[in-house]
């Protein structure tokens, strides 16, 4: 049986006062983040397809992501939150199956969100809220605690405004949502109405334009939870990109001088870095 750390987890979402949920993409970069400070660690779907060399967007299985979750749980000593899309099916009866087996990997909580990957827009309102309805029963009935995020993509996808977002969430929050996510609102000011929508607590994705606020911007919103998303990965996808143009094109090396040490590398997977031993 896995440890029960959604207690823990749930405890780190405090309004005004955010913590990072740091975005991996497998077990090394997970075991960086937690020996540099992470409180907690985050899945990304998008993330994670690259890793398999695909594009985000309901590339990934159910089966696909458990197991990488799962290796990830095993990497590390902080709670887990999965990105599990839009739990892996339209039936309100999948998502509900996709919160217990989450919670069987290991995870602290998942995210679940109204995009319907096979018609390419969002799920319709009533079904949306159903859909969480059904995930926060089964959350729920587990036995243990566990956070589920309900997510509005709306604006994120193009597919409807912030209106719509405010009331997808409102009523996402009366289904049983533990924490709502409107990810990438027009601005600071948009995040903030939607914090105001709802006392319970709103995660905030630190990505494009918003990854130049800083943490005590967020608190002043009141957010409680700053996500990455996939940034963290794409920001490595740009070293290899970068490095690569300049090796494969002018046949300069100079871009490797950047490279981590290997034993500062060493002390992040072993945990015996300098920020680990002060935790």
């Amino acid at each position: 049986m896995p440890r029960d750390v959604g207690e823990g987890f749930r405890a780190l979402h405090r309004k005004g006062d955010p913590f990072i949920l740091a975005n991996a993409w497998d077990a090394g970069s997970a075991k960086m983040l937690a020996a540099s400070g992470a409180e907690a660690i985050g899945t990304s779907s998008a993330a994670h397809a690259f890793t398999l060399g695909r594009t985000d967007g309901g590339t990934v299985d159910r089966a696909e992501a458990l197991a990488h979750a799962q290796e990830i749980v095993a990497a590390v000593n902080v709670p887990v939150s999965g990105d599990f899309e839009d739990g892996f099916g339209t039936d309100p009866d999948t998502c509900a199956e996709t919160v217990r087996l989450a919670a069987e990997s290991g995870l602290a909580g998942i995210s679940i969100e109204d995009t319907d990957f096979s018609e390419g827009t969002h799920f319709g309102f009533e079904l949306a809220v159903e859909r969480i309805r059904a995930a926060a029963a089964a959350s729920r009935a587990l036995g243990r605690d566990f956070v589920l995020v309900a997510r509005a993509d709306g604006i994120l996808n193009g597919s409807y405004r912030l209106e719509e977002a405010l009331n997808r969430i409102r009523a996402f929050d009366e289904a049983g949502a533990d924490c709502l996510y409107v990810p990438m609102p027009p601005g600071m000011q948009s995040l903030k109405f939607v914090v105001r929508a709802t006392e319970k607590p709103v995660n905030a994705l630190a990505a494009g334009p918003f990854a130049r606020f800083t943490r005590s911007d967020f608190a002043e919103a009141g957010i409680a939870r700053i996500s990455l998303g996939s940034a963290l990965a794409r920001l490595a996808c740009r070293v290899v990109d970068d490095a690569a143009r300049a090796m494969f094109g002018a046949g300069d090396f100079t871009p490797l001088l950047a490279a981590l040490p290997t034993d500062r590398v060493a002390d992040c997977l072993s945990g015996t870095s300098e920020e680990a031993d002060e935790q």
